[in-house]
């Protein structure tokens, strides 16, 4: 089956559980607990409610007290049993457990989020907890929910049993399996390599983790992080396929208040287009907070830091200029990057009480105003650690009328600085403030929770003058762009070293998904690209469906996201030139599909008439792709712009 092929399944399978289901209440109906005798072994399974999805399977030994984990879909076995299990100051939930009973129930999810893969969404689960009783009494309780795309788990904890010491949390995968990792670091910015799970070094991984075994994909990941826990990593066991779960790396303890939730453990699960589809990490984070969103809009935002440089953010005549040139191409955001409230005479890097004595952002603010636009700044976390800071700098920011902030360098996910996630994400929505986090963590569901955060950085991304490769690039929408927005911050096309061509490049516009969109182009490179600059002025942030139509991760990406009645294409490749051969998978009838392309001279528009389903064959360059837009074909239609 092909990656259009899968989708297509899923799509079906997906319809067919949202018609039985339609009748059901939202939440879990959780059947009373009930604990049968059970044998030296015993083995438990969960199902998806979709009889075509993952199946997860527990292995009890009653002997040792342990339970593991295995999970398989279409009978091939992507995770291996593994254990699973909490050690805490005073108890060990992790061996010598005592089976109390299982419930199970269904639950179904339901809820609209302001950026992703699509806005509206409906997921049905299956539930089932196991409980479990270790020496002393203590009480564990294995939730486990599974889904047509994936399975999760978490331990929940009814009582303070002190500080988590660590998980038992392991993740095997067969040896064989291919690995799309990137070493951990504090800010997540390394790139995505290939390898086979046990040929990966002896190090330590972050999440999201991506293996394939025999064309079925597991992507590790997690959900629902927060500051009562602390931050993952995966830690490889030498020559084997055995990922260990490491949640002492930032807090060697993990201070506990009362009972315990932990972050979900979740592993999303199918062929190629299930896995890039899936939106699981936000389906098992919580709720939205926030009782209005009204205020809150995603959109396109000329970034001005790789246009301008440092000495463009400390001038408000640059700005102005930037801000012209964003409302001439429809975009409602210009972002002013580092340096900006900075010192003009000394070069103080910090905050101080004379902000608003030398800025010049409250008269930027009016000029962008006047013309359609708003204005979102960069800040350093340092000069908002604090809750003083925070309230008295936020409400300063919104009293101006900046209506986002890139808030950079938190560099950690310790225990204390996810609590300031927390705190600071509650702080920034009170002031009606839009989120940008760099130098940050990657998205743990977060957005589903807090509709303001538009996107995070937490990639290898357009900054690195190394490194940066397209099979990087094409690793990305099945990793890193997986769990949620990201801000590689593309269109750079000023940069000689950036290793995509024009059209590759401006794919990357639809292929990554960021609910603020920073287009990092200057105005004399969109300006030389007429055909980039007529796309950009069309393309959204917001998307109503999101499909992949083709890829392999390290090798070729083209993804269809849909807005309205079009469906923007984005298409890229790493190596040699080619030609991309891909059904369009798109709703029943003629289309009119417009491709620019790298040409001779440069970008150009070719324009055919498909129907549903047909071969869109393209030619590309090397590291080269192509962007699209596709709109339903008449007679008297001659192009797919909005005014077409």
């Amino acid at each position: 089956m092909n990656a259009a092929d899968g989708a297509a399944a899923g799509r079906s399978r997906r319809c067919r559980m949202a018609v039985a289901l339609a009748g059901l209440a939202v939440g879990a109906l959780v059947m009373g607990m009930v604990a049968p005798p059970v044998a030296a072994a015993e083995r438990w399974t969960v199902r998806a409610p979709d009889p075509g999805g993952p199946v997860a399977d527990l292995t009890y030994d009653a002997v040792a007290g342990t339970v593991a984990l295995s999970v398989s879909r279409g009978g091939t076995t992507v995770l291996e049993p593994s254990p699973v299990g909490i050690v805490t100051e005073q108890a060990n939930l992790a061996a010598g457990l005592r089976f109390t009973g299982r419930s199970d129930g269904v639950v179904l999810e339901r809820y609209a989020t302001t950026v992703g893969k699509r806005i509206q969404r409906q997921t049905p689960m299956t539930e089932a907890r196991f409980g479990f009783e270790g020496e002393g009494g203590a009480k564990l309780s294995l939730v486990v929910r599974v889904s047509a795309d994936g399975v999760a788990y978490r331990y929940i904890l009814p009582a303070d049993y002190g500080a988590v010491t660590g998980e038992a949390s392991a993740f095997t995968v067969p040896a064989d399996a291919s690995a799309w990792l990137a070493r951990h670091r504090r800010d997540y910015e390394n790139p995505f390599l290939e390898y086979t799970a046990a040929s990966a070094p002896l190090a330590d991984f972050q999440v999201p983790a991506l293996f394939e075994v025999d064309s079925t994909y597991l992507l590790l990941t997690e959900s629902a992080l927060d500051g009562s826990y602390s931050g993952p990593r995966l830690l490889h066991e030498a020559a084997t396929g055995t990922y260990r779960l490491d949640v002492s790396f930032w807090d060697p303890q993990i201070a506990v208040d009362g009972p315990l939730a932990t972050p979900w453990r979740v592993m999303v699960v199918g062929d190629l287009a299930t896995v890039t589809e899936s939106t699981m990490v936000d389906d098992v984070a919580p709720a939205s907070r926030l009782a209005d969103t009204s205020w809150i809009r995603p959109g396109n935002a000329m970034w001005t830091w790789l246009a301008g440089g440092r000495s463009a953010q400390q001038s408000l005549e640059r700005q102005q200029g930037f801000v012209d040139y964003a409302a001439a191409r429809g975009w409602p955001y210009v972002v002013v990057d580092a340096g900006w409230y900075d010192d003009l005479e000394t070069g103080e890097r910090a905050w101080t009480d004379r902000v608003p004595e030398f800025t010049w952002m409250p008269d930027l603010v009016d000029y962008a105003n006047a013309r359609g636009v708003d204005i979102m700044t960069w800040l350093r976390f340092s000069d908002f650690d604090t809750a003083p800071e925070r309230a008295e700098r936020f409400a300063l920011l919104e009293q101006w009328g900046v209506k986002g902030v890139k808030l950079d360098f938190m560099d950690s996910e310790s225990q204390e600085r996810l609590r300031w996630y927390d705190d600071a994400l509650a702080d920034m929505a009170e002031h009606h403030l839009l989120v940008n986090f760099h130098g940050s963590t990657v998205p743990k569901g977060w957005h589903r929770t807090w509709p303001h955060l538009m996107t995070m950085e937490g990639v290898h991304g357009a900054e690195k003058s190394s490194n940066l490769t397209t099979s990087h690039l094409t690793a990305l929408p099945f990793t890193r762009n997986q769990v949620g927005s990201m801000d590689y911050t593309p269109m750079a096309f000023q940069r000689e070293s950036r290793p995509t061509s024009d059209a590759h490049e401006l794919g990357l516009s639809v292929v990554f998904e960021s609910g603020v969109q920073n287009l990092a182009g200057s105005p004399e490179a969109y300006d030389a690209r007429p055909e980039a600059r007529r796309f950009l002025e069309q393309v959204p942030t917001v998307w109503d469906d999101t499909r992949l139509l083709a890829g392999r991760p390290g090798d070729h990406v083209v993804m269809a996201r849909r807005s309205g009645e079009r469906w923007f294409l984005g298409a890229g490749t790493s190596g040699a030139a080619r030609t991309l051969e891909v059904a369009l998978d798109l709703p029943d009838g003629l289309w009119l599909v417009e491709v620019v392309n790298d040409g001779a001279a440069g970008l150009v528009r070719d324009r055919q008439v498909l129907n549903a389903g047909e071969m869109l064959s393209v030619d590309v360059v090397a590291e080269g792709g192509f962007a699209g837009l596709a709109c339903r074909w008449t007679p008297q239609r001659t192009t797919c712009d909005s005014t077409g």
